[in-house]
């Protein structure tokens, strides 16, 4: 087909047909998706070829060692997921909003564990809710507004836990460590919280507005859909995610501080990135961000058996994820175009 095919004049101006221009973008989240799938491929076949000639690397503990780490990336990823949906938004503020929402946890535990994770959650959605109003209302740049946002909630924390590591106020938060027939609880959690995001994007009508927005916000605003409240929720439900893999990281250390926030905030932004989640918008899935954050943690947990540093370990997931977001650029830019 001609180039001359794929347009109409009107005024002036030339456009695609919608039905054409829907077909292209099909075409495009079909190839991005089928590129990262040989990428994820790939990368964790060379994981096992490493993991293979690195001692102690598959025996059980370490095992568990890997779930727990994806648990906790996984959940914040999930959160990432739902905002990055929406087209060309991120949070660069994940692990301040995690580790300030795993504060009020541990600070609410005498009211007893669920009213704690409540309050961390309802917490945790509001902040991030503020930061989808302006996003959605205002336009905002999100990687600046997001980047303000950790700067502040790095302060509030430095506040709340005048600068030393917050200790909870009861014990209530060791439920949050049991291993149900050898299972971590957060893997569990991992699980049953990537089911219920999966179907709510894709079963919901407010999850497939989501990625409507995220496709196309031109003809999502010609066509009068509730643009601003579906990025709100998008964000804030993103929020009450990472306050819970908040609480699980401050139960699994008992304490929580603000070191690590921006390690949180890069793996969660990784492993959603890793699982082919496109960075455009309008394409995700709850389980490909599963499968990246347990690739991420693969990696994390490979790497320090093999004794590279913190620097070594940024330097690959970095590479890594480039390689995933190169991809799905050439691919997306045919969409746009």
């Amino acid at each position: 087909m001609s180039s001359a095919e794929l347009t109409i004049e009107r005024d002036g101006r030339e456009y695609r047909p919608p039905r054409l221009a829907h077909r292209l973008r099909a075409v495009a989240r079909r190839e991005v998706s089928e590129l990262s799938t040989w990428v994820l491929v790939v990368a964790i076949t060379v994981a096992v070829v490493l993991g293979a000639r690195t001692p102690r690397f598959f025996s059980v503990d370490n095992g568990k060692a890997i779930l727990v780490s994806a648990g906790t990336i996984g959940i914040a990823a999930l959160g990432v997921t739902l905002i990055m949906v929406c087209g060309g938004l991120v949070s660069l503020a994940v692990g301040e909003t995690a580790a300030v929402a795993g504060m009020v946890f541990l600070f609410s535990l005498d009211a007893g564990l669920l009213p704690a994770l409540v309050a961390s959650m309802a917490v945790a959605a509001v902040v991030t809710a503020l930061q989808g109003a302006m996003v959605g209302a205002w336009q905002a740049n999100p990687i600046i507004l997001t980047i303000a946002v950790a700067s502040i909630l790095t302060a509030v924390g430095a506040q709340l836990s005048s600068q030393s590591a917050v200790k909870p106020a009861s014990d209530a938060y060791e439920w949050l460590n049991r291993t149900p027939l050898g299972v971590p609880m957060v893997v569990l959690a991992l699980l049953g919280l990537t089911v219920v995001v999966q179907l709510f994007m894709t079963m919901t009508r407010l999850g497939r507005l989501m990625y409507a927005v995220g496709e196309n916000r031109a003809a999502a605003r010609a066509a009068g859909l509730p643009i601003v409240s579906t990025v709100v929720v998008a964000f804030a439900a993103g929020g009450a995610l990472m306050a819970v893999s908040g609480a699980f990281s401050a139960s699994s250390s008992h304490t929580i501080t603000l070191l690590g926030a921006s390690q949180l905030t890069f793996n969660a932004v990784a492993a959603v990135l890793a699982g082919g989640t496109a960075i455009f918008g309008g394409s995700g899935s709850a389980i490909r961000t599963l499968v990246g954050a347990l690739l991420i943690a693969t990696v994390t947990d490979l790497l320090l058996l093999r004794g590279a540093d913190i620097g070594m370990q940024t330097l690959v997931k970095g590479l890594l994820v480039l390689v995933v977001v190169l991809v799905g650029h050439r691919r997306g830019s045919g969409r746009r175009s």
